[in-house]
């Protein structure tokens, strides 16, 4: 399994991020936490090249992304759209979800992830 570099500056402010996590990130992270999907395990608030990623599983190379309400501002979907492109172009999947969406419907997001899971690894674990 290959590495992605990152830039060792974000590591202060990605520990910083876990420790002011929004509700939608929390209760998330209550389900991804421990292998709890198909045995796989994520990272949080993970620094990957020169970004800061809220949920990553290394051995899926996927990524999901928990948008919350500056995500939906015209200068910042932009941001996010050229931010995720770079990080595609290094092989990595995104997923996306809206913080009301994790808060009022986690188990479809949940849903969503292990089908987005099982169809890489068919197997599944």
């Amino acid at each position: 399994m290959w590495f992605i570099p990152y830039d060792r500056n974000l590591k202060e402010f990605s520990r910083q991020l876990r420790n002011n996590s929004t509700a939608g990130e929390i209760a998330l992270w209550k389900k991804l936490r421990a292998g709890s999907i198909r045995g796989y395990t994520f990272n949080r608030q993970k620094p990957l090249d020169r970004y800061i990623v809220d949920f990553y599983c290394k051995p899926l190379n996927l990524v999901i992304e928990i948008d919350g309400g500056y995500h939906f501002e015209p200068e910042q979907i932009i941001k996010d759209k050229e931010r995720q492109a770079i990080l595609q172009l290094k092989g990595l999947h995104f997923l996306r979800f809206t913080e009301e969406q994790v808060i009022s419907d986690i188990e479809t997001v949940l849903k969503e992830i292990e089908d987005f899971i099982i169809g890489i690894d068919g197997r599944g674990k």
